[in-house]
Formats: structure tokens, C-alpha cells, sequence
């Protein structure tokens, strides 16, 4: 079962990563275009969600490799 803990960070993450990536990766590919903002915006509600689903999917793995990992430098 999912805590709400875990909703509520990965809706709090999963929205600052793809805000993060998609306005960097629109600047880049499209420069300051005059409708430079509705681009990005629709750019961003396509990668947000999808961001999202990847933190639940991902989390539970990438803690589990963060701790192995973490484990064997302490040795």
C-alpha cells in the first residue's frame, strides 16, 4: 500500500524534475520563441504526469540500490 508520504513526494518531485527538464530542454530546442511559454507549458502537462508514475514505479528500486550502494562504500 502506498503511504501518503510517498504521494505527496512524488507529486512534489515529479513536478520540479519535469518543470526543471522541460524548460531547460525547450529553451534549448526552441530558444525565447514569441509563444516560447504555451510550448513549454504544453510540453510540461504531457511530462508531468508521466513523471509522476515513473517516481512510484522507480522509488522503491532506486532506495534499494541507494542503500546497497552506500553499504559497500562504508566497507
Amino acid at each position: 500500500m502506498i503511504k501518503i508520504q510517498n504521494m505527496v513526494f512524488a507529486v512534489i518531485m515529479g513536478g520540479l524534475m519535469s518543470l526543471s527538464i522541460t524548460l531547460a530542454t525547450s529553451l534549448v530546442r526552441l530558444g525565447l520563441a514569441q509563444n516560447f511559454f504555451w510550448l513549454w507549458l504544453e510540453a510540461w502537462l504531457v511530462a508531468y504526469p508521466i513523471a509522476v508514475i515513473c517516481i512510484f514505479i522507480y522509488r522503491p528500486f532506486a532506495s534499494r540500490l541507494t542503500e546497497k550502494i552506500v553499504e559497500k562504500l562504508k566497507n
